[in-house]
């Protein structure tokens, strides 16, 4: 009787651990392509149990070579997505909201600012805002500053034929931390051929990353946001206010809460 409660309490143990380590990687490839392909190997696991508990012992040997085929190629054709959940790990540092809101809103409003009338001049832009992701290696890629953020100084940086107008401008906190800074390119393969590379490192960063990064076109004066891989379009100043501080003030007063 208490071998059998042993045993019962193991194999209970056991699969919470293997469902909470399969659950885990759900959510480390959660929007990548890798994502259908594990729940993909979820099935063919069942079945692999079921076959083996029943005694189906040629299904079982079928599976079994497959099953572990299958995580051989999983590594190799996922290689881009492994190593951009990994670049994600122990990189937690949250944006600095110990300021007051009313700082936060008037950081965002330097951003915006300067977006905008780098914009309406057709001056291209990409800015890029650390969130509880570290950009300490894109940092050190760039022209160290670390200056308050200011709409006028983010405008002279953008300025064409300036030393730093070239590449990506970072922000921490309320601060600057470097302009001219290189941003991984995006391979996303259904990446519009029709944008430049802005918008490649803007999606590359944030795949990567938790970042948001603003971007503006210098062919057209569009400003569009990148987030978690993907660009939300920007039609005025004020959604792009609104926009940014649901990002970075709403989202971090619910992560506080819980």
């Amino acid at each position: 009787m208490t071998f059998s409660i042993v045993v019962w309490a193991k194999l209970i143990i056991e699969v919470f651990i293997l469902w909470f380590i399969y659950y885990r990687m759900l959510v480390f490839f959660e929007g990548t392509r890798a994502f259908q392909v594990l729940k993909g190997l979820l099935v063919v696991l069942l079945l692999f149990i079921i076959s083996r508990y029943i005694g189906l012992d040629i299904l079982n040997w079928l599976l079994t070579r497959i099953f572990g085929i299958s995580i051989i190629g999983f590594i190799v054709i996922f290689q881009q997505e492994i190593r951009q959940g990994l670049a994600r790990l122990g990189q937690h540092h949250m944006f600095n909201f110990e300021l007051e809101e009313a700082e936060v809103m008037q950081i965002i409003e330097n951003i915006s600012t300067a977006v905008y009338k780098l914009s309406k001049q057709k001056i291209g832009c990409l800015i890029a805002i650390e969130r509880e992701s570290k950009l300490n290696t894109y940092i050190e890629s760039g022209v160290h500053i670390e200056a308050k953020v200011a709409a006028p100084l983010i405008q002279n940086i953008f300025m064409p034929k300036t030393p730093l107008h070239d590449g990506g401008v970072i922000i921490r906190g309320n601060r600057i931390m470097a302009a001219s800074c290189l941003f991984p390119l995006t391979e996303n393969p259904n990446f519009s051929k029709m944008l430049g590379t802005r918008h490649r490192a803007a999606l590359g960063i944030t795949e990567q990353t938790d970042a948001i990064v603003i971007i503006a076109s210098e062919e057209t004066g569009e400003i569009s946001v990148a987030s978690d891989g993907r660009f939300i379009p920007i039609v005025n100043h004020d959604r792009l206010v609104n926009l940014l501080r649901s990002l970075l003030v709403v989202e971090n007063n619910k992560k506080k809460k819980k």
